[in-house]
């Protein structure tokens, strides 16, 4: 009598083997994605107070902080402590992220285009540590700074199309407002981008290099990089004004008139934030408010662009638990 040879299963990789184990409710599907977002504005905080402390070269290399430590030394003082603590923050992003992979992954059904933008997120995280060892390896170069800053940006535009999407189906998107109504919203997504580039400008010039030492600045006058900043805000004030009158001339659903509404109150105290912060001399604590102020006002362009389109859930998951999903959502 002969025994069947033995089989061998398909060998599951960590991601197929939790998802077949465990299936994220919406609401957990959604805290993932969030908490990335969260993670990206705290970084992008963090970040700025690292330039205006003066701590930007408190670890002297990168990926190490001295050539023969891992870790901030005590002759490196609160520079080093600052400096370092900010690269452990990227550990804990990384951990958001890999948290939203992981919902996304064992979503039941397997929803691939949510998976494919937390992967992109894990790889914009390693490109902007990357960028930062070069910041320290060229010692604080402008450009490089400002480098750093827009790929922060760029993880926080994908977190936050992710967190959209976790609130989503995958159905084709459609229009919610006319199509003229959609490309003023492009054109305030685009002055935006502007407006931050040129805010680099201003950093990059500016009074705060991030290091008590020589540290090299753009060559040009930083006071009118400012004023440059200001007219591409006003700009985007008024795109957005506009935006807030049509939505409500074309009867747009609720929700999307009241992101308009949120942009412009975001807009307005960002602009006199600015404004106090220029003509007190740009205090350090007024900058670092700013560039919070930054990061909120990017999330209210593309809340607000997101929200001219929806995608209806055609087939809904399977909850691994019943939670109550808010009216608002």
């Amino acid at each position: 009598m002969h025994k069947p040879p033995p089989t061998i299963g398909a060998v599951l990789n960590p991601l197929a083997f939790i998802a077949q184990r465990w299936t994220p409710s919406p609401r957990t599907l959604r805290r993932a994605a969030l908490s990335v977002v969260v993670m990206s504005v705290v970084i992008i905080v963090t970040g700025g107070t690292v330039r205006l402390t003066g701590s930007g070269l408190g670890c002297d290399t990168w990926p190490k902080c001295t050539d023969d430590s891992l870790f901030a030394t005590p002759e490196q003082g609160i520079h080093g402590a600052i400096e370092f603590g900010n690269r452990m923050l990227t550990y804990v992003l990384s951990a958001a992220v890999g948290w939203a992979i992981i919902a996304a992954r064992s979503t039941k059904p397997w929803r691939r285009g949510l998976t494919r933008l937390g992967w992109l997120q894990f790889w914009v995280v390693m490109l902007n540590a990357v960028l930062g060892g070069i910041t320290v390896w060229m010692d604080l170069n402008p450009w490089t700074v400002a480098g750093h800053f827009l790929a922060a940006n760029g993880l926080l535009t994908v977190a936050v199309i992710t967190w959209q999407r976790a609130r989503e189906g995958d159905t084709t998107p459609r229009p919610r407002v006319p199509g003229p109504v959609r490309k003023l919203s492009w054109a305030i997504v685009g002055v935006s981008v502007l407006l931050m580039v040129l805010g680099t400008g201003v950093t990059g010039s500016g009074k705060h290099a991030g290091d008590s030492s020589e540290v090299p600045r753009m060559p040009w006058d930083w006071t009118a990089a400012a004023h440059l900043h200001a007219i591409a805000a006003w700009v985007v004030c008024a795109l957005a004004l506009a935006m807030w009158l049509v939505l409500r001339v074309v009867d747009a659903p609720d929700d999307t008139r009241a992101r308009a509404r949120d942009l412009l109150i975001v807009l307005l105290a960002q602009g006199g934030l600015g404004y106090i912060q220029y003509f007190t001399g740009v205090p350090e604590l007024l900058v670092g408010a700013h560039m919070l102020g930054s990061s909120l006002m990017w999330i209210a362009v593309l809340r607000l662009a997101l929200s001219l389109r929806e995608r209806p859930v055609s087939t809904p998951g399977i909850p691994a638990q019943t939670d109550p999903v808010p009216a608002s959502v």
